[in-house]
């Protein structure tokens, strides 16, 4: 949970904490990766589609056109993904996570993914804002940021907005402090003068004897 905002709003970040990529609209809504195929990151030869398979060679003009659509999506999952990742730098958690479609040639294809970020606040507040601000960055980095990176991105706005709001407090009250200081000072030397004057009426000495 994120300290200093309203709870309404660290609950948002906390159920947003991983970003999802949409669903393209030529991607159908199941997937078939499960268990760790899931978290395969954008590297892995089985989450890649390969190219010159026989099979694919034997696809009627329907399935071909399906194949580049979906050859088409998994790049710009991949792309959404790692989009997140590179702006996310040392806030990312988890690498990425993908579910998988099989296309009609046999390959598995990404069709949505996901990055996890550690949204927690920072020891300060002036570390908090610098998360948060990170973390906004990350959620819009991809060219189309989903519904749920938009989420994630006014979340971390309204914790950099209360982070802000921390530090002008601490930095009022350190400039009331330190107007007490001198005010207190100033009442101290004029009083040492009142003492001054009185023992030196008219600007003259006064000798004290014992």
């Amino acid at each position: 949970m994120v300290s200093g905002i309203s709870s309404s709003v660290a609950d948002m970040i906390q159920a947003a904490s991983a970003y999802t990529s949409h669903r393209r609209s030529d991607a159908p809504r199941q997937a078939t990766g499960q268990g760790g195929d899931a978290f395969a990151p954008s590297t892995r030869s089985e989450g890649v589609p390969q190219t010159g398979n026989s099979r694919s060679e034997e696809l009627d003009t329907s399935d071909r056109r399906r194949v580049d659509e979906l050859k088409s999506t998994d790049r710009a999952v991949r792309a959404h993904e790692a989009a997140h990742m590179a702006a996310g730098g040392s806030l990312v958690t988890s690498g990425a996570s993908f579910s998988y479609e099989t296309g009609p040639d046999g390959q598995r294809y990404a069709v949505a993914g996901e990055v996890g970020i550690d949204t927690s606040k920072g020891r300060t507040p002036e570390e908090t804002l610098a998360r948060a601000q990170q973390i906004r960055a990350a959620a819009l980095a991809p060219a189309d940021p989903s519904g749920q990176d938009r989420a994630v991105a006014a979340a971390a706005s309204q914790m950099a907005a209360n982070a802000r709001a921390e530090i002008a407090q601490a930095s009022m009250e350190k400039n009331t402090a330190g107007k007490s200081q001198e005010s207190g000072t100033d009442r101290g030397f004029s009083f040492e003068q009142a003492i001054e004057r009185s023992l030196k009426p008219n600007g003259q000495g006064v000798n004290i004897y014992a």
